[in-house]
């Protein structure tokens, strides 16, 4: 398990910051406040950027490019030399879907390696203490580059119940046989037990638009225009949860801290087990 690098008095940290101003500037304070993108990057690190385009559908429904190129361009500026942009798109084609959304362009001007993981990037894994998921075939570059930044969206999910944070790893995972084993039987806890193979070092979680009901391509829409930024994947999670309970009508339960992917990821190690375990720092 990854060292949290992001915490202060051994409590993990969440910034939650509004996403007025300039886009880059407001992620650079988000970042700021947990402790600051040189915490992760030393000079000359490749690092490894994995956004949401599952589909091609407008943002929410994927990734902003903008949101991704600030990223991008916060971690050359901290000293890395090398990021690389990496995802692949459901069963669909991913070059397609990236190239529809305008990401390829985007990140390729910012200076990004983007990596579509292939049939020949997996490499077959066993979990450790998986209870569902005992081997998984992960993308390569997902267990060599050392260092992870996710940058997820925040939504409701027709069959997750929710994504952020620990579903994103899902884009990792070879879509021709193990995305379909993975919805056939226990998927929020499978979703969980990723995160013992991957963990991102950094999370940046664009909040700025999110949906309350249905998803992830398509849903009923809101702007809490908030950014998000932490190490840990239950507590922003979470506080990204309580964005979208906050709105009359969304379809998530009550108790948020009883979700089946926020459970089981606790059942696992994975992060901190209610709000007294972490801290929130606004602005």
């Amino acid at each position: 398990m990854k060292q949290n690098l992001f915490v202060r008095d051994s409590l993990p940290l969440v910034s939650k910051v509004s996403g007025e101003g300039d886009l880059k500037k407001v992620i650079q304070r988000a970042v700021s406040m947990i402790g600051g993108m040189e915490k992760l990057v030393e000079k000359g690190d490749t690092i490894l950027v994995k956004p949401n385009y599952n589909t091609a559908h407008p943002y929410p429904g994927s990734s902003d490019p903008k949101f991704v190129k600030a990223v991008t361009e916060l971690i050359y500026e901290a000293g890395a030399e090398r990021v690389v942009l990496g995802e692949r798109s459901s069963l669909l084609n991913t070059r397609k879907v990236l190239e529809t959304t305008g990401i390829l362009k985007v990140a390729e001007e910012a200076g990004a390696q983007v990596m579509i993981f292939g049939r020949k990037s997996w490499r077959r894994v066993r979990v450790p203490g998986g209870q569902y998921l005992k081997t998984v075939s992960i993308a390569r570059e997902a267990l060599e580059i050392e260092k992870i930044v996710y940058v997820p969206l925040m939504k409701t999910h027709h069959a997750a119940d929710f994504t952020g944070s620990i579903k994103l790893a899902m884009g990792f995972v070879n879509p021709f046989f193990d995305q379909i084993r993975f919805h056939m039987r226990r998927l929020k806890e499978k979703l969980a037990e990723l995160s013992l193979i991957v963990q991102p070092d950094l999370i940046i979680m664009d909040a700025r638009k999110v949906f309350i009901t249905r998803g992830p391509a398509t849903g009923e829409l809101r702007s809490p225009n908030m950014i998000l930024a932490s190490g840990s994947q239950i507590a922003i999670d979470i506080e990204g949860l309580k964005i979208l309970r906050s709105y009359p009508g969304n379809s998530l339960p009550e108790n948020i801290w009883g979700l089946t992917q926020i459970q089981h990821a606790i059942k696992l190690g994975l992060g901190p087990h209610n709000e007294n375990e972490y801290t929130v720092l606004e602005a």
